[in-house]
């Protein structure tokens, strides 16, 4: 089995699988080979297993084929390609139509959708619970779907439209708890069930499924 040995003054083993299903091992600086792999295999099931995982929830990138299916919020929706339609994206409720181009005219129409659908969430929650911010920026990233700056500008990953409303809402209130709280502590959990009752499904829904918004 290929693997990465990293090692260092830790005292302990310890495996880990990748964004790429690769295994990373870091062991002493002074353990055997022998007993590094002998532990690779006795937790081959383990690995086998996450890898599965892992290489599961790698995106795949769409091709903008017809009937080829898309997100928005947490629904999927086919695509219809057609020259004869109107110029860019559209989308009826049912179904998408493009007439030519791919990512870019998603990406743009993501973008104003979020503006239009999920930002004024923003100022809702804002509003409600006396939660001031200075500045929104909307961003696409991998990994990041919201921040709050030390002078509580929020940034809010727009591919975040693909997701259930409730999931969109989930990352507002965290971030707009951040500007009366910086940090994770027992009491900004307090402050984001307060607002949201059922937070934890939503947060659990983005770790399970957040890697199906970044597969343009």
């Amino acid at each position: 089995m290929n693997y990465q040995l990293i090692r260092s003054k830790r005292k302990t083993l310890s495996l880990q699988i990748n964004s790429n299903a690769e295994l990373i091992v870091r062991a002493p600086n002074r353990l055997s080979v022998k007993k590094i792999e002998q532990f690779i295999d006795e937790k081959s099931n383990w690995i086998e297993k996450k890898s599965t995982s892992v290489d599961a929830k790698k995106p795949q990138k769409h091709s903008y084929i017809e009937a080829e299916k898309f997100l928005y919020l947490g629904g999927e929706y086919p695509l219809s390609v057609d020259i004869n339609h109107a110029k860019g994206l559209n989308f009826d409720g049912q179904i998408f139509s493009l007439n030519t181009g791919g990512k870019q005219e998603f990406l743009a129409w993501y973008k104003t959708a979020f503006k239009n659908v999920a930002l004024p969430r923003l100022d809702y929650y804002a509003d409600l619970y006396q939660l001031n911010y200075q500045q929104v920026r909307l961003k696409t990233q991998k990994t990041l779907w919201g921040s709050c700056s030390s002078v509580n500008n929020i940034n809010l990953n727009y591919l975040l439209i693909m997701a259930p409303m409730n999931v969109i809402d989930y990352v507002i209130v965290h971030e707009l708890a951040h500007t009366k709280i910086k940090n994770h502590s027992k009491d900004f959990w307090q402050l984001v069930e307060l607002i949201l009752p059922k937070y934890k499904a939503s947060k659990s829904w983005l770790k399970n499924n957040g890697y199906k918004l970044c597969n343009l």
